[in-house]
């Protein structure tokens, strides 16, 4: 009697681990497909996205934090707060405070975790006995707040895994023992934005690689639908901006009317943080806003719908190109680009979702990412820290409980 007591007791904490805190014991990946833009599955062919459609969720489009670059909104979508909050507040940034520039592509800044402010929902997890798994994602392999998911993939490590081996890492942790298995999967793609900066978003090249893309997706759900597991996961697409066509004709040369002592440093682009010398910010200011296509801000002064603006790591000035055009000191020989204003629609994103918490058959007029972090905290049934999303924007998309 006593070992049957003790057995029901042990299988009852194994159940209360594997479900978490609120006894949720459903599973959630979110797939994140770079600089995927809202309209490529109208534009392209994505079966297995209007699959997803069909058995869950669509929002019409999903807009990204600015500026719509990856680093910044993909750290956005993990943490719920816009860049200005979160601190990784471009691509490439100066940092005042130490001297330094930070670039995604300098693994001394990126993999320095005293850039990234806030918590990733991969902490907030962890803190309430919920396991989680990471393939790339933006942050997940730097040690924030001493703190790592409880599986990841380190970016830097070469070769890197394929888009394939990536798909099969997440169904080998939805295959561990429930006492093992990640109840939260974020899953990173670094296409279609290379495709898109190379060759530009209206191409056969971002056709293919579309096309590629939701054909991963498909295999993804397929192999989901094998799993014993299958009737509790949840399943998101979505990505960190969208793309626009871009051209050096639509190019505003910075030496032309910026005088070089005016400037201490320029640093990023869409937009340019403009670190002015003493005494000269309003002269660069004058001559900026008599420019077409452009407009530039006192850091202070961006507009409210940007939240943009307090951090230190931005410029006294702050130089925003119109969606499509370009502002420095060379034009980029790309076709494509991104950071643009998240209004323009050029730079709003896909979000597709299904599973047991979601509604069938569902279209959203769409939401802005930061909300993606308190969907996930649900989703778990966990506890979320105080962030810049919104909870109201995006409980239209679930079933009630």
């Amino acid at each position: 009697m006593r070992k049957n007591i003790v057995l029901l007791v042990l299988c009852f904490v194994v159940a209360s681990v594997a479900k978490g805190a609120t006894g949720n014991d459903n599973y959630t990946i979110i797939v994140s497909l770079d600089g995927f833009r809202w309209d490529y599955p109208s534009m392209y062919s994505t079966p297995n996205l209007q699959l997803m459609a069909h058995l869950g969720v669509r929002a019409v489009s999903m807009k990204p934090s600015y500026p719509a670059s990856t680093f910044p909104n993909h750290y956005t979508l993990a943490t719920g707060l816009v860049p200005d909050h979160h601190g990784i507040v471009n691509n490439s940034f100066w940092d005042k405070k130490t001297g330094i520039r930070y670039s995604m592509g300098d693994s001394a800044t990126r993999n320095n975790p005293a850039y990234y402010l806030g918590e990733p929902i991969w902490i907030t997890a962890q803190k309430q006995g919920v396991k989680t798994g990471n393939v790339y994602w933006v942050g997940s392999d730097i040690a924030i707040k001493n703190t790592h998911p409880t599986y990841y993939k380190i970016y830097d490590q070469k070769p890197m895994i394929s888009f394939e081996a990536r798909v099969d890492t997440v169904i080998s942790w939805l295959r561990m023992k429930p006492e093992d298995r990640p109840r939260l999967i974020m899953l990173y793609f670094d296409e279609p934005d290379a495709k898109g900066h190379h060759f530009g978003p209206r191409s056969p090249e971002v056709a293919k690689e579309v096309h590629r893309l939701d054909s991963l997706i498909g295999d993804l759900m397929k192999k989901i639908k094998q799993l014993p597991v299958a009737s509790n996961v949840n399943v998101i697409v979505t990505a960190d901006h969208g793309m626009t066509a871009i051209s050096p004709d639509r190019f505003v040369q910075m030496e032309n009317y910026l005088p070089a002592r005016w400037i201490d440093r320029a640093e990023g682009a869409n937009p340019t943080s403009l670190f002015t010398h003493f005494g000269y910010r309003d002269s660069v200011l004058i001559a900026l806003n008599k420019i077409p296509h452009i407009k530039a801000y006192k850091k202070e002064e961006v507009p409210a719908s940007l939240h943009y603006g307090t951090s230190d790591r931005i410029g006294d000035v702050v130089v925003c190109p119109d969606c499509g055009w370009q502002f420095g000191s060379k034009p980029s020989p790309n076709k494509g680009a991104h950071g643009y204003d998240p209004d323009a629609p050029d730079m709003q994103v896909a979000f597709y979702a299904y599973g047991p918490d979601f509604k069938k058959g569902y279209v959203s007029q769409g939401f802005v990412n930061v909300d993606v972090y308190p969907l996930l905290a649900y989703l778990m049934g966990i506890t979320p820290e105080k962030t810049d999303g919104n909870f109201d924007r995006v409980k239209d998309l679930l079933k009630s409980r």
